[in-house]
């Protein structure tokens, strides 16, 4: 609040008293900053109706917002305590940190119209997925037209959609978060980053960020302390390459005067400065959603009534949303639960770097690619379990426990993340033994067979040059369970109805086994890879603890065991939700795929992409090839018997809760155009 104390004498104050007065109002104000920490403005720079006032049912017509969050933090609250560096971040004159964020809002025009919930995307590396996966609209940043609405499923429900950028680091063009720099009173801090890459061809400069990011500033980039070193596996002893031949060329960049070979391992252990409190993305997440729920039309909220929140991440977001809940962000400051309800979609069992110093909150891990950062780290399960070689005990829900903020939480996994993202860890123990159920509030989904990146149909190449796969891309649509999943943890979180039961791959029926006892078929060229990813205990030096990586690159300690799911004749995972084209096969589907031989280590997967592996069109095509898995025409004696069945698997799906009726229809037209191709 912003006054001017009158001139002259009129009030009856003596100079005395009015300085007395502004001392309690003063600290008044500065109180008030610090109960209120978190957002502290929603500076709103466009607010435009949608589809020019087009009435989305009850909810009626739509506006978007967007503009920027404005937040701030105590370091000294509780809830903030674990956000590696805030004490050392810059401070205003309340004694708290402040930072800001691009957020975009679509909202009904009359908030009372809303159906009271919030639907929150934590958004992959700073775009936008929402409308595309559940109102089957065109892929935009900043949706305009009516295809980029698409149907409407979600607006017409009353939902009112959320985005917030949450790195700094992104490409130019995502939503971003203005996250405050730490320093050592006012002077820069340095450390030890490391920027792996594989290059899919050869060539004589990389770039040490990944995937277009922004990198930490080197220090003294001729200096002798930086390092580059090669390997072929990430187990192997790494081969130092001599300082003198390689160089920095820009803010990003290395060149090594030999080159850099296709398919192998590299890692520029560099001397960075200005690590970024990364920590504050999973602290404004919270503080944004908390924000919408509690605040006032009076504190600056355009949208009163929400009640409820949703939580929504993929890939990279999902392990953000698993980092979120575990370091317990769930409860905001006053204590209260921020998400109702969360879906981890295809996050495997990882977390991420999402709250230590000089985090790459970008970085992932593959069986080849981005090797050996900190992502699938102990504790893996919902449930608490000890790690039998370094005695802890712990789980993703623990802190969450303890504050009463645990959501109802949905894990979805694909066959990608048993091979390449260490799923199985998710619902066994660290020595793949036994199987660890998840808690009456978790469930865990397996879409059989399905790949962590969809291809395109017709089949064919993945169109990454660094990643493309032996094998065309696996073409499995699995959206339509996404929508059913949404469906069911909404009206769990809103109605209090259960959802469908757990569905996944399990050691105590066989479903869930090793490689070499999976049951994988004869398919001429194409053997099941040997092993699942490895994921090892890492070793990142003793002050990993406080957030702070000492050890570049990490030691590798004993191997957590992973395991896959078991496959049926066909080649297809005979355990989750097996959608109709898995449960009336026309092809093989797989959630991996060996790297073509010409981008290097061809015996390696190729990011998370699966493989279609048609079946025989004939027997004696079978017989001819020595394939063991039955033709198509052995199959199913006509087209309509082949589309009977696909809709009989349909029905059965959404009796079970994994379908929507009104998906059914593009469901079975998907299948019947996949049997005509197949029959060409």
């Amino acid at each position: 609040m912003w006054w001017t104390m009158p001139s002259g004498t009129g009030w009856g104050y003596s100079p005395s008293m009015v300085t007395r007065l502004l001392a309690v109002l003063l600290v008044t104000l500065v109180t008030f900053g610090a109960a209120e920490a978190g957002v502290t403005r929603l500076q709103i720079d466009r607010r435009e109706t949608v589809l020019n006032g087009k009435p989305f049912g009850a909810a009626g017509p739509y506006e978007k917002l967007i503009g920027t969050v404005h937040f701030a933090l105590d370091p000294a609250l509780p809830q903030n305590l674990g956000i590696v560096d805030l004490t050392l971040a810059p401070r205003n004159a309340q004694g708290l940190v402040e930072f800001s964020a691009d957020f975009y809002l679509l909202k009904p025009v009359d908030p009372s119209r809303g159906n009271g919930r919030l639907f929150y995307e934590a958004g992959n590396r700073g775009t936008k997925r929402i409308l595309s996966a559940y109102q089957d609209a065109a892929n935009s940043t900043d949706p305009t037209t009516a295809a980029e609405f698409g149907n409407g499923a979600l607006m017409q429900q009353g939902f009112s959609l959320l985005w917030m950028g949450w790195q700094w680091d992104v490409p130019e063009g995502r939503m971003r978060m203005a996250i405050p720099i730490a320093t050592n009173n006012g002077q820069p801090i340095t450390g030890w980053v490391r920027g792996n890459f594989i290059p899919g061809a050869n060539a004589t400069s990389a770039s040490v960020a990944d995937r277009g990011h922004l990198a930490y500033p080197v220090v003294a980039p001729a200096s002798a302390e930086h390092r580059l070193i090669m390997r072929t596996l990430p187990t192997d002893t790494p081969r130092e390459i001599t300082r003198s031949t390689w160089r920095f060329t820009g803010p990003a960049t290395v060149t090594l005067d030999r080159g850099f070979e296709a398919g192998l391992i590299y890692d520029v252990i560099y001397r960075a400065r200005d690590p970024r409190v990364i920590g504050v993305g999973l602290a404004g997440t919270r503080d944004i959603v908390s924000f919408f729920k509690h605040a006032s039309a009076a504190e600056g909220n355009p949208l009163p009534g929400i009640t409820r929140a949703i939580g929504w991440g993929v890939s990279q977001t999902g392990r953000f949303l698993r980092h979120f809940v575990y370091e317990g962000f769930n409860e905001d400051e006053r204590g209260r639960i921020v998400f109702d309800g969360v879906f981890d979609q295809v996050g495997g069992a990882g977390r991420g770097s999402f709250n230590h110093r000089f985090g790459q909150q970008s970085r992932d891990q593959l069986q080849h690619f981005n090797i050996l950062y900190p992502v699938d780290m102990f504790p893996f399960t919902d449930a608490d379990q000890t790690d039998p070689e370094t005695g802890v005990t712990d789980g993703v829900l623990r802190r969450a426990t303890r504050s009463n903020t645990v959501p109802k939480f949905f894990h979805l996994l694909t066959d990608s993340e048993y091979f390449n993202r260490a799923g199985s860890l998710i619902h066994t123990d660290v020595t793949g033994t036994r199987d660890i159920a998840p808690p009456p509030t978790s469930r865990i989904y397996f879409i059989a067979s399905a790949p962590h990146i969809v291809g395109a149909f017709p089949p064919a190449p993945y169109a990454d040059r660094d990643f493309v796969g032996r094998a065309d891309m696996n073409t499995l649509v699995y959206t339509p369970v996404i929508r059913a999943l949404f469906r069911a943890l909404d009206r769990w979180i809103a109605e209090g109805v259960e959802p469908p039961a757990s569905r996944y791959p399990l050691l105590s029926d066989g479903t869930l086994t090793t490689v070499t006892a999976s049951g994988w078929p004869t398919i001429p060229g194409y053997q099941r890879p040997k092993s699942p990813m490895t994921t090892y205990r890492l070793d990142f030096g003793p002050d990993w603890s406080k957030g702070i990586v000492t050890i570049e690159p990490p030691k590798i300690g004993k191997a957590f065991v992973g395991l896959v799911p078991a496959v049926d004749e066909a080649g297809n995972d005979r355990a989750g939700i097996r959608l109709p084209e898995i449960a009336v096969p026309l092809a093989t589907h797989t959630g991996w795929n060996y790297r073509r031989p010409e981008i290097g280590a061809p015996d390696r997967l190729a990011s998370e992409i699966g493989s279609y592996l048609p079946l025989p069109k004939t027997r004696a095509d079978r017989e001819r090839t020595g394939d063991s898995r039955r033709s198509i025409a052995e199959r199913y004696p006509s087209r309509e018997d082949y589309v009977g069945r696909i809709s009989l698997a349909a029905v059965a799906l959404v009796e079970d809760g994994f379908l929507l009726a009104e998906d059914v229809t593009a469901v079975i037209q998907r299948a019947a155009g996949h049997y005509d191709w197949g029959r060409r």
